[in-house]
């Protein structure tokens, strides 16, 4: 094996998978890095009593409080990283996004470039992870240069039902933007493919959409099972070194350009654990800014129940609405997203009420339509990831919580009002990642910034970092569309710095 490749890239979530298919044409040598390893096609993929009941699935690790309290995350390490058990809502971030936006508990600042700049690059991502959808009913949806490709995917007949109520009481349902080729799923089990595994199954995750797509290229090449342990900087600031642990074994790699890809708290880990004598607080950390503004979306589950409504639907997963994401409605401050959840059945929801026998639950559940809340953490530099010694540790101070209080209270009223007596909710935590972004964010300016608005370190000229840590804002939708976007567009900056990628490389050694 080449022990200098031109380009590693480590993690293939949708960062590092989109980037690498955006660079795969350029014939430079990459090496992509993985922590895990392919998800194998297994009976417990679609065992719902495998997923959310004994957590077959979730990673054998602790990470800690400040307090030293620790518990169980729920990020995964595999190839294609935590999109492998996505919801697959591909949305693009309002144009209002990108601007500073006033929210009852704080400021979400202004992004270094406005809406326009990315939506080509949201264009480009949608083609790529072939997103359907539909667009005209969204009032809050950014202009889009092209329309989708393809159509969305149905609603089943119940939640037809339910999309009609909403519109009537003059609410905006739209077909939620989806990386889902529904038949091919459906044809291998009858299940959501919400929180449930895709071992190329018709999800369109980072493996399936992108990396595949990546690997057909001879010059990109993928090692699963290799954990990145350092970065290591030379006395130029240049990263010389990437060092990592495969089987056991202590390896190491001398790329001309290393992209950062492991998400929003590894790779600010990894940077803050690279320290030497030269970078004391870490690497790309002379703002004192890595592992900082830690943002994880406010979120809850919704369940609306009615005695008379009848959910026979298997994914259900079809739409959502913004009515109350620029304002609560009545001219106040923003609130949030509403969107589908993936059909929570008795085995499912007895993940969380493990006292409750499925039979009960199951009369409840088919009477049950799932939504999802989702609300802006906004930016706080003491909400943030550390290290202690081989601990993580997540500070995470949630921001904006009573306006998501609001969005659900406002959800609940709604579902009452179009026929659902009984609607409960409950709030995720820590242990559920919900769109986790922040801690080395992109800006204008070196002193508070990591990053430059093409995710390139400020501090170390052939170090990219892209994934969803480069965000400087949360927003209330999903990041996954933005995060491919941005790679995009980062892939096609490093390779039109010149045609050719080896001068580009030799630039950056002088630099």
């Amino acid at each position: 094996m080449n022990s200098s490749p031109d380009i590693v890239i480590i993690g293939s979530g949708v960062g590092g998978s989109t980037v690498a298919a955006g660079l795969a044409a350029t014939g430079a040598d990459i090496l992509i890095l993985e922590a895990g390893d392919f998800i194998a096609d297994r009976p417990e993929n679609r065992d719902q009593r495998a997923i959310f009941q004994r957590g077959h699935f979730r990673p054998k690790e602790t990470w800690y409080e400040a307090d030293g309290t620790g518990f169980n995350p729920g990020n995964y390490y595999n190839v294609g990283g935590n999109s492998k058990f996505y919801g697959a809502v591909l949305s693009r971030y309002r144009r209002e996004d990108f601007e500073e936006m006033q929210h009852g508990e704080g400021v979400s600042p202004a992004w270094p470039f406005p809406y326009e700049v990315l939506e080509p690059w949201y264009s480009r991502a949608e083609r790529l992870y072939e997103v359907r959808g539909n667009l005209g009913d969204d009032p809050t949806e950014p202009v889009h240069s092209g329309n989708y490709a393809y159509p969305p995917v149905p609603d089943e007949p119940p939640i037809a039902d339910v999309r009609a109520r909403l519109k009537a009481k003059g609410l905006h349902p739209f077909s939620l933007p989806l990386g889902v080729d529904i038949d091919a799923w459906l044809s291998k089990a009858r299940t959501p493919w919400d929180a449930h595994p895709n071992s190329r199954d018709g999800k369109m995750d980072a493996e399936t959409a992108a990396l595949l797509k990546a690997l057909e290229y001879p010059n990109v090449r993928l090692e699963t099972n290799a954990k990145v342990t350092k970065l290591e900087a030379g006395e130029n600031g240049r990263i010389e070194r990437v060092h990592y642990r495969k089987n056991g074994e202590d390896l190491t790699v001398a790329p001309k350009l290393v992209i950062l890809s492991a998400g929003a708290v590894q790779s600010a880990v990894l940077l803050l654990r690279s320290a030497d004598a030269r970078h004391k607080n870490g690497l790309a950390n002379s703002s004192d800014q890595v592992g900082r503004n830690f943002m994880n979306h406010n979120s809850s589950a919704v369940i609306a129940v009615s005695p008379t409504y009848r959910n026979t639907s298997i994914y259900q997963k079809t739409f959502g609405f913004n009515d109350f994401y620029l304002s609560d409605g009545s001219g106040g401050p923003p609130l949030g997203n509403v969107q589908l959840l993936g059909r929570i059945s008795a085995k499912v929801l007895k993940g969380s009420l493990p006292w409750a026998p499925e039979w009960l639950l199951h009369t409840m559940t088919s009477h049950a339509i799932d939504f999802y809340a989702m609300s802006e953490d906004v930016p706080n530099p003491e909400s943030r990831v550390m290290v202690d010694g081989d601990r993580i540790v997540l500070q995470w101070q949630r921001t904006n919580w009573d306006a998501h209080l609001a969005l659900v209270a406002k959800l609940k009223a709604v579902l009452k009002s179009i026929g659902f007596p009984i609607v409960l909710s409950k709030p995720f935590d820590k242990r559920t990642p919900s769109h986790q972004c922040g801690t080395v964010r992109i800006g204008n300016d070196p002193a508070n910034a990591p990053l430059d608005p093409y995710c390139r370190a400020y501090d170390h000229r052939n170090l990219f970092v892209v994934d969803a840590s480069f965000l400087p804002t949360s927003a209330a939708v999903n990041p996954a569309l933005t995060v491919a976007s941005q790679a995009l567009r980062v892939a096609d900056h490093i390779a039109s710095q010149d045609l050719q990628v080896g001068p580009l490389f030799s630039r950056i050694q002088q630099d």
